[in-house]
């Protein structure tokens, strides 16, 4: 059993300052095909040299998360998310403000690490937070704005490979003022739960996976979205950005969209069905050979995404309060981010385009099943009127929409199922001694002897 004793709660941090350093985090990844392609553009390198100094970038992300899995509880969130925004604006703005490519790649991969310390951060303090899916489901919903107005303006700036990284680290810095509001105390004071041994090993570890493969087909296609257009559909750089910015609107509607919905449907069958629609849209995109498809396949695509997402990661904040499999679950993604522009790059300069698409398509597929079992496992089915009844046949959901039922007392309709907590019992033998049972129903009483230790009971026994 896991160690649960009660420690000193407090209020769970404020939702917004949460939001804010997610999306200073998260823009980085948003942002990398502009980066890959004005490296590509402005500097002396070729297309898979670029996508490598992407690698650097998110691995560099995703070792911050990893390293600060199970640290962020003993210092505190504001410490780490202060260094990391520190990290996020010195490595990018070194980054942008010289061509070198030493010193380029250095940058890179110290904003990387910034980034990937504000997103744990951040990670840890959702999974603290009382509905982690809906504040999840705002961080997306900033960053897909923030990175759709970016796409939007860059463009009309000029030329030049730093004016991404110089957007970035301009993020981090304005998400500064926020760290104010985190709290300095650890994330046991914020949930209640003593430190112990992360609780459902099995399924976080197989969601952790899955969810780096899963990030790994995303990230292959979106680091080569813009060599599509451009190389296969024959779109211009602003027809380009108009495109992507459309892409990353709709998602602003899609993450709405799952912050209406919340747990009424549970979390298994957004993230199984919406993996699969994200499957066909990877094989549309990928064959694209105009606008239409092409705008078509990248808008859906982008519209899906972030709701999957955000019903991952409130699944992996589920499975830990304090944070733990939510960081672990978002390293294994960023790794699989980080994988993901080089294994794209690779498949297109194998099968070409169209045969990429297949590939990444099949393998989204591939993982659809473990993501979605781990959800029917851990993740708890939605509570929906008539579900639950009492010992008399009222359904316990309806009951909760009635005048005069005090809060609290019965589970909200949507709401997600408690888990049923699994107790070993050690068997005690003792010796064989008779215990009379008296039972009273109404005017009848009934008397029943059992005996401990005995394979059978007495006559008119229980």
């Amino acid at each position: 059993m896991h160690d649960r004793t009660p420690a000193p709660l407090s209020a769970p941090p404020a939702a917004w300052p949460l939001v804010a350093l997610f999306t200073a985090g998260y823009v980085a990844p948003y942002l990398l095909p502009t980066v890959v392609g004005r490296l590509d553009a402005h500097l002396p390198l070729s297309p898979a040299q670029a996508g490598l100094i992407g690698t650097a970038l998110l691995l560099g992300s995703a070792a911050a998360g990893f390293t600060l899995a199970s640290r962020i509880g003993r210092h505190g969130p504001r410490r780490p998310a202060r260094l990391g925004l520190l990290l996020a604006v010195a490595g990018y703005g070194t980054a942008a403000a010289t061509s070198l490519l030493p010193l380029v790649v250095a940058g890179a991969v110290v904003g990387g690490f910034g980034s990937g310390t504000a997103t744990a951060v951040a990670a840890s303090g959702i999974a603290g937070q009382r509905d982690p899916h809906r504040t999840s489901a705002l961080g997306l919903l900033s960053v897909s704005a923030t990175a759709g107005a970016l796409y939007l303006t860059l463009p009309r700036l000029g030329g030049g490979h730093g004016l991404p990284f110089a957007a970035i680290a301009l993020v981090a810095a304005v998400v500064w003022p926020a760290t104010g509001r985190l709290g300095g105390s650890a994330a046991q004071a914020v949930t209640g739960v003593a430190p112990g041994r992360l609780p459902y090993p099995r399924a976080g570890v197989v969601l952790a996976g899955s969810l780096m493969l899963w990030s790994l087909a995303q990230n292959a296609l979106w680091g080569v979205s813009g060599r599509i257009g451009a190389q296969q559909a024959g779109l211009s750089e602003v027809t380009l950005g108009v495109v992507f910015a459309a892409a990353l609107g709709a998602g602003l509607l899609g993450v709405t969209a799952a912050s209406a919905l919340g747990a009424r449907l549970g979390r298994a069958v957004p993230i199984g069905a919406g993996t699969a629609v994200i499957a066909c849209c990877v094989v549309m995109s990928s064959s694209a050979r105009g606008l239409g498809s092409f705008a078509t396949g990248e808008i859906l695509w982008n519209a899906v995404y972030p709701v999957v997402l955000s019903y991952a990661i409130g699944l992996a904040a589920a499975l830990d309060p304090r944070g733990r499999w939510a960081v672990l679950a978002g390293s294994a993604s960023s790794l699989g981010v980080a994988c993901g522009p080089v294994t794209g790059s690779l498949l297109a300069e194998a099968t070409g385009f169209p045969g990429m698409g297949l590939v990444l398509g099949a393998l989204l597929l591939a993982v659809a099943g473990p993501m979605t079992a781990v959800a029917l496992h851990a993740g708890g089915r939605p509570l929906t009127a008539g579900s639950v009844r009492r010992r008399g046949g009222a359904p316990a959901a309806v009951l909760a929409a009635g005048a005069g039922t005090p809060s609290g007392a019965i589970p909200r309709v949507g709401a997600a199922e408690l888990e049923v907590a699994e107790i070993r019992v050690r068997r005690v033998r003792t010796a064989g001694r008779r215990v009379v049972l008296r039972a009273r129903s109404g005017r009848h009483q009934q008397e029943s002897s059992l005996a401990w230790g005995s394979p059978r009971t007495e006559s008119g026994g229980v």
